[in-house]
């Protein structure tokens, strides 16, 4: 099939475009600029495997959870290319694509506790198994403190096993606080890329996850993106209210 990925959840711009065996990938700088660096990378991606958005089969993109302006920015212009040419869409969720990142370079690794910072000091996560041609998620994406993110409880002793593996992005890439909080493990520095979405996009697409462009939608996960101005107010003198010398 021919096929063009969009991934901005993170802070670098991944996108690839293929038709069968043949693929282009293309990586440039996300966060702020992936509004003036997507379009040209995605010209440069159909340009190197000769394809035009009117040949392609389908787009998918990057739907979340990660960056805000990113997952706007991704399905916007994945719905603004589909509706130009007649095309459908398939959307893939971030974590996913983190496990399959991992699996891709580790192919003996089929489970996956996959995570990714959330900003506010939290983190996105799920845990994933590899079902011969796509991911299933334990259960929802969830967000939360480090502390809480934990492996299922049905998938029994974890520390040994060669094919479980802790992949993505933790808050500080400080071995020991993961440790701490998931006990002994495998860790593989993964994130979302076009290339995985490339590598998921036949199971996906054959189980009817193409949707209209009128109907994608980023996954936000968590609605509140940021604390309020009167929040953050709030905190700072709670903090300093906290370390203010006590009266003898």
């Amino acid at each position: 099939m021919k096929v063009l990925a969009i991934e901005t959840s993170t802070e670098r711009v991944s996108v690839a475009a293929c038709e069968g065996e043949r693929q282009a990938v293309l990586e440039v700088a996300g966060g702020a600029q992936a509004s003036h660096t997507l379009l040209p990378a995605v010209g440069q991606a159909l340009a190197q495997v000769g394809l035009s958005l009117n040949q392609l089969d389908g787009i998918a993109f990057g739907q979340g959870p990660g960056a805000f302006t990113g997952l706007r920015t991704a399905c916007a212009v994945a719905q603004g290319l589909a509706l130009g040419a007649g095309l459908p869409v398939l959307p893939q969720d971030s974590l996913s694509l983190i496990a399959e990142d991992a699996r891709s370079r580790h192919p003996e690794v089929q489970r996956v506790l996959a995570c990714w910072d959330a900003r506010m000091g939290q983190l996105y996560w799920a845990a994933l198994a590899w079902q011969g041609d796509h991911w299933v998620a334990h259960a929802p994406i969830q967000v939360s403190h480090p502390s809480a993110v934990q492996w299922p409880v049905d998938w029994g002793p974890l520390a040994n096993a060669p094919d479980a593996a802790v992949a993505g992005q933790w808050l500080a890439e400080d071995p020991e606080r993961r440790t701490s909080a998931l006990g002994p493990h495998r860790w593989i520095d993964a994130r979302p890329t076009a290339s995985a979405m490339l590598a998921l996009w036949p199971s996906a697409w054959q189980r009817g996850l193409a949707v209209d462009p009128a109907d994608a939608l980023p996954l936000y996960v968590r609605n509140k993106v940021a604390d309020t101005t009167a929040e953050r107010e709030a905190l700072q003198a709670a903090k300093a209210q906290a370390q203010a010398p006590t009266a003898p």
